[in-house]
């Protein structure tokens, strides 16, 4: 039988596998569980690995695998009836058509223009658009105007965002503080991080050890768009 917090976990990690494609990072399973430290996470999964109800792909990060729901034995008594905190999706009406994009089945997917690839590392060059279209499923978008990215590096994989994904953004100008966005710098290098708002100055941070934040004048950034999705295609 499981514990309550592993039938929690086990809830939270299925719900975020399906919404977005990626297994959830340690920080929002700690968040969602309402736990102070990593260690009870690792617990809890070592515990769902024994059980036969997840299975961790090791040569790729954050790369958990559903293999099992509990049925009504595995169950803990007493469960709460609140469901764990999931990824917050934007929906909207997609009745009318979404300003720059072609659409094939418009009760299915949509095309958005693919502007090319965005470093996950170093900054490239500011993109341009490469007159290509990749096919997004409709549930993922909300309302405004999206495009999509193909990532080149590994500095965002503990948010589990991997070399080669393609990346769906929605593009704004403005975004709140702990939000994965597209930066241009200085009008012409672009990077795709996690933005983080200090007094008058920026800091994008990296999912990955290896990188070190960067922080910069907010004068000298720009905000092209808001990760709202990912796309992932196994070989």
């Amino acid at each position: 039988m499981l514990t309550r917090k592993q039938h929690e976990l086990l809830l939270f990690i299925d719900t975020h596998l399906r919404q977005t494609g990626f297994s959830p990072s340690f920080d929002e399973m700690k968040e969602a569980l309402g736990l102070r430290s990593k260690s009870g996470i690792h617990r809890l999964i070592s515990g769902l690995e024994e059980r036969g109800f997840v299975q961790r792909r090791h040569n790729r990060a954050r790369a958990l695998e559903v293999l099992r729901l509990p049925d009504s034995g595995d169950r803990p008594e007493n469960a709460p009836a609140r469901q764990p905190r999931t990824l917050n999706v934007i929906k909207g009406d997609f009745s009318q058509r979404l300003p720059g994009v072609r659409t094939g089945d418009a009760t299915s997917s949509v095309n958005l223009p693919l502007y090319g690839k965005i470093a996950a590392g170093l900054p490239i060059e500011a993109l341009r658009d490469s007159g290509s279209q990749v096919e997004v499923p409709v549930a993922m978008l909300g309302t405004g105007e999206h495009y999509a990215l193909e990532v080149s590096g590994d500095s965002m994989i503990e948010a589990g965002i991997l070399d080669g994904d393609t990346v769906i953004i929605r593009r704004t100008e403005t975004a709140d503080s702990g939000k994965i966005v597209v930066a241009l710098l200085d009008d012409n290098e672009v990077t795709l991080k996690r933005l983080r708002k200090r007094g008058n100055t920026i800091a994008l941070e990296a999912a990955n050890p290896a990188y070190e934040t960067r922080i910069v004048p907010a004068e000298r950034l720009r905000i092209q768009g808001q990760l709202v999705g990912l796309l992932r295609r196994y070989h």
